[in-house]
């Protein structure tokens, strides 16, 4: 065997054998926050930020640096105004992916509320679903 050609027959059949499991792994999923593939089932802010935001922005909102930059919403003052946060989430923007057509007008009000109210935030102003519906395009 060519040097190399060792490395590459064991990464195609770890491959291959992944492949041939995912199929099993995926039918044992049960998981309903994520049963539809169009939406995010999650309705409370806190529910949705787990299972949406953290990923990216942490648990405690405190932002990361690594693949790309991700800010932190603890204490962030760019919150203060619901309309940013509520166009980010809905439209998107550089490195975040717009959740415009995955999130109800309910679920982006909740996010946005919640971020706004936590890590140390304590902006005034409930959001309403009303107001993502008048954020969006």
């Amino acid at each position: 065997m060519l040097p190399g050609a060792r490395t590459a027959s064991s990464l195609a059949l770890a491959v291959g054998i992944a492949a041939a499991a995912m199929p099993a792994v995926m039918a044992q999923s049960t998981d309903a926050r994520f049963a539809n593939p169009a939406r995010f089932m999650a309705t409370s802010g806190e529910g949705l930020y787990a299972d949406i935001c953290q990923g990216c922005h942490m648990p405690g909102g405190v932002g990361a640096v690594g693949a790309g930059a991700y800010p932190a919403l603890a204490g962030n003052p760019k919150l203060e105004s619901a309309a940013y946060p509520l166009a980010l989430v809905i439209n998107g923007r550089g490195g975040m992916p717009a959740f415009g057509d995955l999130l109800t007008d309910q679920q982006v009000a909740a996010v946005v509320g919640y971020v706004r109210t936590h890590f140390g935030n304590r902006f005034a102003g409930e959001v309403q679903a009303a107001d993502a519906k008048a954020a969006r395009p």
